[in-house]
């Protein structure tokens, strides 16, 4: 049995922040201090969502270079994420407060994603083929 990589922790924390977003979906705006969505349903969407990328992260991590465009993908988001928090910072829709979900969700993975990525640009010199 393979130990466990940063990809594994990536797919238990995706996991369970997803699965806590779906059945507890506005305890994020409580906590906050936010006022609570309209539509809970879609703040489900995103847990699903997030769930969902933390099972492809456990299947990417048996062969986290042959499985490199999951985590590409993954970094992209993880990229895009902060980004999309900015403007929302920015436009004074949330508070700076609720930027501990992008430390998280998305900054704290991005040394070791970007490490696979750099592995599998290593050995192929490209992320195409």
């Amino acid at each position: 049995m393979k130990p466990m990589n940063s990809l594994h922790f990536a797919a238990i924390y995706n996991l369970l922040w997803g699965a806590l977003v779906i059945v507890f979906p506005n305890q994020f705006f409580d906590l906050f201090g936010m006022p609570r969505s309209n539509y809970p349903e879609i703040w489900q969407c995103v847990g699903m969502i997030v769930g969902v990328y933390g099972i492809g992260y456990w299947l990417a991590a048996q062969d986290p270079i042959k499985h490199y465009p999951i985590v590409l993908v993954g970094f992209l988001g993880k990229v895009f994420g902060p980004i999309g928090f900015l403007g929302a910072l920015i436009n004074q829709r949330f508070p700076l407060s609720f930027g501990i979900n992008i430390i998280f969700n998305d900054l704290i993975w991005w040394i070791p994603f970007f490490l696979i990525l750099r592995e599998k640009y290593k050995r192929d010199k490209t992320f195409w083929s």
